[in-house]
């Protein structure tokens, strides 16, 4: 038996779903360096282990969960700046040349792993599309395993790419037939760090007026745990995921945590910081160990009077929502939150 498995509060469709069967997270040894990380990540142990999981998320994902029809996608491709990198875009819209507003999504994965063009990611870029708008999903590096961009890197470099591409999204918007006065930043986990870390570097740049908003799933933004601020990094220790250690914070930048820097963690972040941020919804899940930082945020966007809306999906745990598979209603309700946003209702 799993805490998952035990949990009462946890919606039986996510016990019976295959999200029911993942085990416990434990915590995992500290490292010495980010070094040791890489290694261990890219070995071919670790390698073959992901091999033999992507046959069953390419199924769990596939049509019958989020159908192509009606749609239409290809791949772009930008120059990310400062380092002159390329980075891919998953491009993904409704089969019309209506000109449409644009979700540009930041996917998951603690910074660390995860890809646009993954099945999962996929399949959710598909779900979002169908409430009629385009989804730019972007590619950025990651900082332990290579996305598409075979670069791995810590920070800043999946921040500028995730920049770079919002600003390339934004000033091809004619050729891409999206109205860049409808655009807004979304992401989950990992993605939902780098939407308010995006949000407080444009902020750094006087550009928070380029979005219409943001809108951040069960943000990743403290980086340890058990953390005594955040009830839940302890109550929900180990539901599908756990921090505990120093693995995330070596992996994007431990540094950076010892500095405070908000844009690598923003809990970091201060009234000042915040004090021009876009429009913004947090959404964070009741059996979550990251739930209390994501409220966090939003209590402090509501102190430094910017508008702001924060929704805990009972019942649920970690990313629950890009999981069509567990509790598709919650899933479609969750697109079509977003969808609505860059709509601009």
């Amino acid at each position: 038996m799993s805490k998952l498995t035990e949990d009462p509060r946890i919606d039986p469709r996510i016990k019976a779903s295959p999200l029911g069967a993942v085990p416990d997270m434990p915590p995992l040894p500290d490292v010495a360096s980010r070094e040791e990380l890489l290694a261990e990540a890219n070995s071919e142990e670790a390698k073959a282990a992901r091999e033999m999981m992507a046959p069953l998320f390419g199924t769990l994902f596939s049509e019958e969960i989020a159908a192509t029809a009606g749609l239409r996608g290809e791949t772009l491709s930008f120059t990310s700046s400062p380092d002159g990198n390329t980075v891919r875009i998953n491009y993904i819209r409704p089969d019309t040349d209506e000109t449409l507003p644009c979700v540009y999504y930041i996917h998951g994965g603690g910074m660390q792993t995860g890809s646009a063009f993954e099945p999962l990611t996929h399949a959710w870029g598909r779900t979002i599309a169908h409430e009629g708008v385009a989804v730019a999903m972007v590619d950025f590096r990651n900082c332990l395993v290579a996305s598409s961009a075979p670069e791995v890197e810590p920070f800043p470099a999946g921040l500028n790419d995730c920049v770079s591409g919002l600003r390339w999204v934004i000033d091809n918007a004619s050729a891409l037939g999206i109205d860049p006065g409808r655009v807004i930043v979304a992401g989950e986990s990992g993605g939902g760090n780098l939407t308010l870390a995006t949000g407080l570097q444009l902020c750094r740049d006087g550009d928070t007026g380029l979005v219409r908003g943001l809108y951040a799933m069960c943000p990743c933004i403290v980086g340890t745990i058990p953390d005594e601020r955040f009830p839940s990094t302890t109550e929900n220790d180990g539901i599908i995921l756990t921090a505990h250690g120093n693995r995330t914070l070596m992996a994007y930048g431990i540094k950076e945590w010892e500095n405070g820097n908000p844009l690598a963690w923003p809990v970091f972040a201060t009234e000042t910081d915040v004090a021009d941020f876009p429009p913004t919804v947090i959404t964070v899940n009741e059996c979550d160990p990251l739930r209390d930082e994501g409220i966090a945020f939003y209590r402090l966007l509501l102190a430094a009077g910017r508008p702001a809306r924060c929704t805990q999906l009972m019942g649920t745990v970690h990313a629950t929502e890009v999981f069509s598979i567990a509790c598709p209603d919650i899933s479609r309700d969750s697109a079509a939150s977003i969808a609505r946003f860059a709509h601009g209702h």
